[in-house]
């Protein structure tokens, strides 16, 4: 994982290595002192322990590091398998709570809408705005928390090649936990590693405080979240030299800062 290996062949070769040094190279391996072995397994738990990832959890809304420090102590105190009860039934409640804070009769008029209409006839939608060359569009719809975080992470780990400027819309995103913020950090951090900009675009009042108490706000650059589209595109533009284009006419705001 440290090396990049993350397909299904590293893990193969990785089980096929072990398999061989059980079965032909043991009794060398049964050479190695135990002190060492002491010092490996220390050093493996120190890698898999994210201590920074546990810090950083600690920004995130105090929901979610309830449950962290709930699920945490179980761990030590008590047993893994009850923690992880507890710490689903949790996270549970709090999916639950947050559904019913942001429920709302725009969201639900929305997905009653017909498709074609959202299509056709929406005024913000991306087909009706010039996209320069190099920019990627990514949509999220609905709240971004655990479980469309892995979705999320898969779906970009797909992409082929590797885009100048990617944009992230966030219109249909009401609330992000500290799972999405995660994945967002991550993408932001590959990205940088593979010289691509990331521009939130759409963000609403939740996610954008979310954001800035885990102090993504400041790793993104407020300069690259945006309200609308257009002045997400217009920012991409500016990064790759190209002049900007006025907002449309028929544009709407998608957010309520800019109602």
């Amino acid at each position: 994982m440290k090396n990049g290996g993350r397909t299904p062949v590293a893990g193969m070769v990785h089980a096929v290595t072990l398999l061989l040094i059980a079965l032909f190279f043991g009794r060398w391996a049964g050479l190695i002192p135990m002190a060492t072995l002491a010092a490996i397994l220390v050093v493996v738990a120190y890698r898999m322990s994210e201590w920074r990832t546990f810090l950083s959890e600690f920004r995130a809304p105090k929901s979610d590091v309830a449950v962290l420090l709930a699920t945490f102590l179980l761990t030590v105190l008590v047993d893994l398998t009850v923690a992880i009860e507890v710490g689903m039934v949790l996270a549970a409640f709090l999916f639950m709570r947050r559904m019913a804070e942001v429920t709302n009769i725009n969201v639900l008029t929305h997905e009653f809408r017909d498709p074609v209409d959202d299509f056709e006839r929406d005024p913000n939608a991306v087909r009706r705005r010039v996209v320069p060359e190099g920019v990627e569009v990514y949509e999220i719809n609905g709240p971004f928390f655990f479980g469309a975080a892995e979705m999320f992470k898969d779906r970009l780990g797909r992409i082929s090649g590797k885009p100048k400027v990617l944009i992230l819309r966030m219109r249909h995103v009401p609330a992000i936990d500290s799972t999405g913020l995660n994945a967002l950090r991550d993408l932001v951090h590959r990205s940088r590693r593979d010289g691509s900009l990331v521009i939130l675009s759409d963000v609403h009042a939740q996610p954008v405080v979310a954001i800035e108490r885990s102090g993504l706000y400041e790793d993104v650059g407020e300069e690259n979240i945006h309200g609308n589209i257009d002045d997400a595109l217009n920012r991409a533009r500016a990064h790759l030299g190209l002049p900007p284009l006025p907002r449309p006419a028929f544009a709407e705001p998608t957010v309520a800062r800019e109602k």
